[in-house]
């Protein structure tokens, strides 16, 4: 019973964060500020009255529209807001209220802001690759056992070898792929995005989590290309699937890997 009013709380957090992480996915592609104005719609610019904004449930009453212009609301905030609870839900049933369950919490909204951004603006912002380097390295100081360390020193090195691992892998496959095709082949945002992956993750996970994301974006990408001809794709939203499923299942997909 406790361990289920524990999961609500965590759950009705999750979505309080997933709230915020929406007002950083909307400002940041646009280079606005996530701390003012208020939240206001998109479309008529009239501030959101406190009881219209109440994560979930207020985009369910207003069934996805604006209260003063009517305009429609995306269904990406109702959408960010359930992602975030549901993987801080899950953190919390496979990591308890540890360490590492805290900082995954923190890693993965920095991969939700930079996944939708990337989507919509095909940039990542620095505020989110290399700060969440900086906040990385930290934590794995602070907390060695994120990198599975037996003393502070050692998981910073773990850390930053993961940053270097992780960015210049990415970085020479983008050098080459620049030689090859005669363009630009990998955005300097998502070889940050890697690093950051490296920096809360380790090298290993970094490097897992690449041809992990190759994978998954080559197949959605065949299927765009099908579809609608376009060549290109965002790239970072798929390391950081890749990521995502590292933490939960490495072991796992390792082993999947080894029996090919």
């Amino acid at each position: 019973m406790l361990e289920m009013i524990v999961g609500v709380f965590v759950f009705l957090f999750g979505i309080c964060i997933g709230s915020f992480l929406n007002v950083c996915i909307y400002r940041m592609g646009r280079e606005q500020s996530v701390v003012k104005p208020a939240s206001h719609c998109p479309h008529c610019k009239n501030p959101i009255r406190p009881k219209d904004n109440i994560p979930l449930v207020s985009y369910i009453l207003l069934r996805g529209h604006c209260r003063d212009c009517g305009q429609k609301i995306s269904p990406r905030y109702f959408f960010v807001e359930l992602l975030t609870s549901l993987f801080f839900l899950a953190l919390y049933y496979r990591f308890g209220f540890s360490v590492q369950g805290f900082a995954y919490c923190v890693f993965i909204c920095g991969l939700i802001v930079a996944t939708f951004v990337d989507f919509d603006f095909r940039i990542i912002p620095d505020e989110i690759s290399v700060g969440g380097i900086i906040v990385g390295l930290i934590l794995s100081f602070i907390f060695p056992s994120l990198q599975h360390a037996t003393n502070h020193f050692w998981g910073l090195l773990q850390s930053l070898l993961g940053v270097i691992v992780g960015g210049g892998v990415l970085w020479l496959l983008g050098c080459f792929g620049d030689f090859i095709f005669k363009k630009e082949s990998m955005g300097g945002g998502d070889v940050k995005l890697l690093a950051m992956i490296g920096a809360f993750l380790g090298w290993q996970i970094a490097l897992l989590s690449l041809p992990l994301g190759s994978l998954a974006g080559a197949v959605v990408g065949v299927i765009i290309k099908l579809r609608t001809k376009e060549s290109t794709i965002a790239f970072g939203p798929y390391l950081a699937l890749g990521a995502v499923a590292s933490i939960f299942w490495a072991p796992k997909i390792i082993d999947i890997f080894f029996h090919i």
